[in-house]
């Protein structure tokens, strides 16, 4: 079991499989030190969804694929075996799935969508370690108020929607829109800390 004493206090204690600042904020937030892990993307589609595969099933996969990719990497590049985390977060709305949008147009398109509607982030969240992978979903409803055109206009002309699920940022700008929320809160960030706590003791870490 792993713990603060075992090694210098900024030593990692995880490797994180992905790029997003948020969640490098959330884990240093719960006082995860980690290592970003530049996992090479596979060829083709970024993150496909299979044909007939139900929304809450391919963020549970995605996240997983990542982290087995993670670690396929890891032993390619004899890395040290320090636990793995991966994570996918999908906005879920009549049960299509609203990615990263892929221009301005889209991205007005997608906010339209969710203007005055109650929808679901579902975010995944895998760690590997020891050979075992455990995993865990939060599902958080979020209700954003009806926007004007102009709402949209404008907040596509802070550059925030673009790289983000669902084309908004629940922690910046957005989170003027939010009217509800029922769940985590982190969740919708990236990274639901109470789970990743979870994942990382059964995973051999203690946590504060």
């Amino acid at each position: 079991m792993t713990s603060p004493s075992d090694s210098a206090p900024d030593a990692p204690r995880i490797y994180l499989a992905s790029a997003s600042p948020r969640r490098r904020e959330l884990l240093a937030q719960i006082g995860v030190a980690h290592r970003v892990l530049a996992v090479p993307s596979p060829p083709g589609e970024d993150e496909p969804r299979h044909a007939g595969e139900a929304a809450e099933v391919y963020v549970r996969r995605t996240a997983r694929d990542k982290a087995e990719r993670g670690v396929r990497y890891l032993h390619d590049q004899a890395l040290p075996g320090l636990p793995l985390l991966a994570a996918d977060t999908t906005v879920i709305l009549d049960g299509d799935v609203l990615g990263k949008p892929a221009d301005r147009d889209d991205a007005i398109a997608i906010l339209r969508r969710l203007s005055g509607r109650a929808h679901q982030v579902h975010t995944a969240v895998v760690v590997a370690a020891a050979g075992q992978l455990h995993e865990a979903v939060s599902v958080t409803e979020v209700r954003l108020r009806t926007l004007s055109q102009q709402d949209i206009e404008r907040y596509c002309d802070s550059g925030e929607p673009f790289g983000k699920a669902g084309a908004y940022g629940i922690q910046g700008l957005a989170g003027i829109f939010v009217e509800h929320i029922a769940g985590s809160y982190t969740g919708v960030m990236g990274l639901p800390v109470f789970e990743t706590a979870q994942l990382l003791g059964r995973a051999g870490l203690l946590l504060p």
